[in-house]
C-alpha cells in the first residue's frame, strides 16, 4: 500500500476532531492526513498505537497522551495551548473521538471557551456496521457500551424495549454472550446482526435472531475482536397480541426466574403496549405461591 504524505500546511488555530481507521489503514481521508501532518500537536488516546498510523503515512509530529485516566488534567493543558493560538488534533485508537471514546470533555471545554472546533469526519464503527447490517437505517438509536451494573443494565435495556428503531450497542467479546442472554429475555427474540472485526482481516457479520446469534457464539471456544451489535426495533403491537399471548409471555418469564417482577413488567408492557401496572398485577396472579421476592 503506497504511503501518502502531503506537504504539511499550517491549519488554522483550533481543535481538530480527527476520525482514524478502525482497522484497515487505508480508511483515512486525505484531509485527515493533511491535518495530522500540519497541526502543532496531536492528542492521542494511546500514543504508541497512533504512532504506528503516523509512521505508515510518514507523518512526523509531536504526540501527547489523552485518555480517561488523565483527561481532566490534560484538558486544562490543551485548552491553555488552544487559547494561545495552537492547532491541536484529537484522535483515539480507532474511529471518531468522543463517540464511546475519550474526547467529549475536551470538545465541551473548547466549545465553552468559544474556541474553534473542526470535525474531520471519517470512520465510525456504528455507522460502518449499520451500513452493511441489513436492518432498517432510516432511524436508529446509538446506545454505545451498556452500563456495567447488572441491575442498571437490565433497566437500561428495558427502557429501550419499546423503541421502534434499530439499536446499536458496543460490547466487549468477554461480556457479549451474557449480554445477548439478557437481550433475549428482555427484548424477545428479535432480528439482530453482530459485526465483528470491521474492516480487518477477519471481518465477520453474524445475521439472524438474537437467539441464533447467541447460539452461534455459545458454540465457539472463544470470541475475540471489536464487536458491534445491532438489534431490530420493536414491532408495532399486533391485534393478535391479546390477553392469552400476554399471559403466555408472563408465564414464560416467570418460569425462567431471571427477571424481577419490576423488570418483567417493564419489558412486557413495552412489548405488548399495555401499562406496567396491568402486567405487574397479572404477573402476581400467575406467579406460583412462593411469596413475593420482587427485589
Amino acid at each position: 500500500m503506497p504511503s501518502i504524505s502531503p506537504t504539511p500546511e499550517k491549519p488554522a488555530a483550533g481543535l481538530y476532531v480527527v476520525a482514524t481507521p478502525i482497522g484497515h489503514l487505508a480508511d483515512i481521508t486525505l484531509r485527515a492526513i493533511a491535518v495530522l501532518s500540519g497541526v502543532d500537536l496531536i492528542a492521542a488516546e494511546d500514543t504508541r498505537h497512533t504512532r504506528r498510523l503516523l509512521d505508515h503515512y510518514q507523518i512526523r509530529n509531536r504526540l501527547v497522551s489523552y485518555h480517561e485516566h488523565n483527561e481532566a488534567r490534560r484538558t486544562a493543558e490543551l485548552i491553555a495551548q488552544l487559547e494561545q493560538g495552537a492547532a491541536i488534533a484529537l484522535v483515539t485508537d480507532a474511529g471518531t473521538p468522543a463517540v464511546s471514546d475519550p474526547g467529549f470533555r475536551l470538545v465541551q471545554a473548547a466549545v465553552q471557551k468559544g474556541l474553534p472546533v473542526f470535525p474531520i469526519p471519517g470512520v465510525s464503527a456504528a455507522i460502518t456496521a449499520l451500513s452493511a447490517a441489513g436492518l432498517p437505517t432510516d432511524q436508529f438509536t446509538f446506545v454505545g457500551f451498556p452500563v456495567r451494573g447488572r441491575s442498571k443494565r437490565r433497566e437500561q435495556v428495558a427502557a429501550l424495549a419499546h423503541l421502534p428503531y434499530t439499536l446499536i450497542f458496543y460490547q466487549s467479546p468477554q461480556r457479549l454472550v451474557s449480554f445477548l442472554e439478557e437481550l433475549v429475555e428482555i427484548l424477545g427474540d428479535r432480528p439482530a446482526v453482530l459485526a465483528r472485526e470491521l474492516t480487518k482481516l477477519h471481518e465477520e457479520f453474524l445475521r439472524g435472531s438474537l437467539a441464533q446469534v447467541l447460539a452461534d457464539l455459545q458454540a465457539r471456544e472463544s470470541l475475540k475482536g471489536e464487536c458491534t451489535l445491532l438489534v431490530a426495533g420493536a414491532q408495532e403491537a399486533s391485534p393478535a397480541h391479546g390477553p392469552q399471548e400476554l399471559d403466555a409471555a408472563i408465564a414464560q418469564a416467570l418460569a425462567q426466574k431471571t427477571l424481577s417482577l419490576k423488570e418483567l413488567s417493564k419489558a412486557l408492557a413495552d412489548r405488548f403496549q399495555v401499562s406496567r401496572k396491568q402486567v405487574y398485577e397479572r404477573a402476581l396472579e400467575l406467579k406460583p405461591d412462593e411469596g413475593c421476592d420482587d427485589v
